[in-house]
């Protein structure tokens, strides 16, 4: 085993990555210790209001103008794994996600029943901390070992927290397709590793060091559908998809889906892993990618559209719009870059709104099925707005976040691939807007065919879930009207790519 003296590159008085990253497995270990109700409560609130102040304290630190990865710290545990974390605007953009996705999460997890609520908040904060680190690692053997982690443990969370009777189906369905992406990651991985010691002799998997060691044509384009397939069932992206909507079904209502779906770390894989290690085959391949995600629009839309189940339609609105996510990105230009980031942000508050609304309307009613669900905006009228809001950003609306995301996303679509892709798009996100607005006035405003007395016992909001839900919805629109600072934040970031993807003649 090789160790070497701990090296830390610091822009702040302490080491701010390991501690975004270690800070939240110091407090699930707490919760060992910790058995009053009202400690756990201000033990929780408290750690995750500290998480995210170390990663706004880490946006504010951090120099937008500088291209680098910044604040890095490097220590090499048995060769050639190590842990190297540095950060850039995408990163930061990421973690600053990840912090306030998760504090709203402790904060949603007192607003419902839970059984075992310790165990939950502790696995909560450990999936926090395998997140953190999956968006400051430059080193694909750690990306792929924490990956392991959180996919593990939110499956686990998905079935011991779920709310059906049918949750081993869907446990069964989560595992084989998490289990088949985890080893596509690894083999493409691996492959990386060995490109890289048949160059210079000896193994690595840093990405710094893989920069300096081009992919051999021969393996690019298997090394690039490794790893692509291995993140794209994670994203989850048309036709490796199949998991989603039994597992939104079945499982576990919000907080869970909250961490696979609210959080895009497949999308964040692609941008810092696949795009810059592997051009050729993108290139080679990235109109076929489009194509299947031209494809994946309208089949989820149309999907959602014959659902009769509030939380599928979900799933398969993820679907549509993660496919509109890829044409960005596999628009290899700068707008597609910017547009693509945002939209995953903009995606992840959005869905993050839409599964707590959700999480809250089945806990007064014990249903998700659309038809017994009208009628609950005369009771709940602030569900309903946010409901409404939240989908307008994800379909992109004036004054979401969605509406820079998507402007940007189509301009830079019809620049790479001309009228046909982009139209197609475009019309995709139009009828998005169709089935969304549909679950809206089905849930909240058509006449219920539940008994009337089930409508009589459904609890008003509390001042506690009308914070939240307000809080969210002041995010949204704060970003959607003021997205300047955020697509600041990512530009220099995005040179790299820019040089890689906009060679003469590509």
């Amino acid at each position: 085993m090789v160790i070497s003296e701990l090296h830390w590159s610091l822009q702040s008085s302490f080491p701010i990555l390991a501690s975004l990253q270690f800070f939240p497995l110091a407090i699930a270990l707490l919760f060992f210790i910790i058995t009053d109700g009202k400690k756990l409560f201000i033990l929780t609130m408290f750690a995750a209001i500290i998480e995210l102040a170390l990663a706004i304290n880490l946006y504010i630190q951090y120099d937008a103008h500088n291209s680098a990865f910044q604040f890095a710290e490097q220590f090499t545990l048995i060769m050639p794994i190590q842990y190297h974390a540095a950060v850039d605007g995408i990163s930061v953009l990421f973690i600053l996600l990840t912090a306030l996705l998760s504090l709203m999460v402790v904060f949603y997890s007192y607003l419902i029943p839970l059984v075992n609520r310790k165990q939950f908040l502790a696995l909560s904060f450990v999936i926090e901390g395998a997140l953190m680190s999956q968006f400051m690692t430059l080193d694909m053997m750690w990306f792929v070992f924490v990956s392991a982690i959180h996919l593990f443990i939110t499956g686990y969370i998905l079935w011991n927290w779920a709310t059906s009777h049918e949750t081993d189906v869907a446990l069964s369905r989560y595992i084989q397709f998490m289990s088949m992406g985890l080893f596509l990651l690894l083999a493409g991985v691996l492959m990386l590793g060995w490109n890289h010691s048949d160059i210079t002799g000896s193994w690595s998997f840093d990405l710094t060091q893989l920069n300096q060691s081009p992919v051999s044509t021969y393996i690019q384009s298997l090394t690039f559908f490794l790893l692509f397939y291995g993140m794209a069932i994670r994203i989850p992206l048309f036709p490796l998809h199949g998991w989603l909507p039994i597992v939104a079904e079945h499982g576990q209502v919000a907080i869970a889906p909250v961490f696979l779906l609210g959080v895009k770390t497949g999308i964040y894989g692609l941008i810092r892993f696949v795009l810059p290690l592997l051009p050729e085959a993108v290139l080679r391949w990235h109109e076929f990618v489009v194509a299947f995600a031209v494809i994946g629009i309208f089949y989820a839309a149309l999907l959602a559209l014959m659902q009769v189940n509030l939380r599928r339609l979900l799933a398969f609105a993820v679907v549509s719009h993660t496919s509109i996510l890829i044409i960005g990105l596999f628009s290899l230009n700068h707008e597609a870059f910017m547009g693509g980031i945002m939209l995953a942000v903009n995606f992840g508050l959005a869905i993050t709104a839409l599964l707590f609304i959700t999480g809250f309307i089945y806990w007064r009613t014990r249903t998700m099925l659309l038809d017994k669900l009208g009628g609950l905006f005369d009771l709940l009228p602030l569900f309903g707005i946010t409901f409404f809001v939240a989908g307008l950003s994800i379909i992109g609306m004036p004054g979401t976040p969605g509406f820079d995301s998507v402007h940007l996303v189509l301009e830079a679509a019809i620049h790479r691939f001309g009228a046909i892709f982009t139209v197609a798009a475009a019309v995709g996100n139009v009828i998005a807007a169709g089935f969304l607005l549909w679950a809206f006035q089905r849930a909240f405003l058509a006449p219920s065919q539940a008994p009337s007395t089930i409508k009589t016992e459904i609890k008003i909001a509390s001042v506690e879930e009308k914070i939240l839900a307000l809080v969210i919805m002041v995010l949204l629109l704060s970003i959607g009207f003021y997205s300047e600072p955020w697509l600041d934040l990512i530009e220099h970031s995005l040179l790299s790519l820019d040089n890689i993807y906009s060679q003469p003649g590509q």
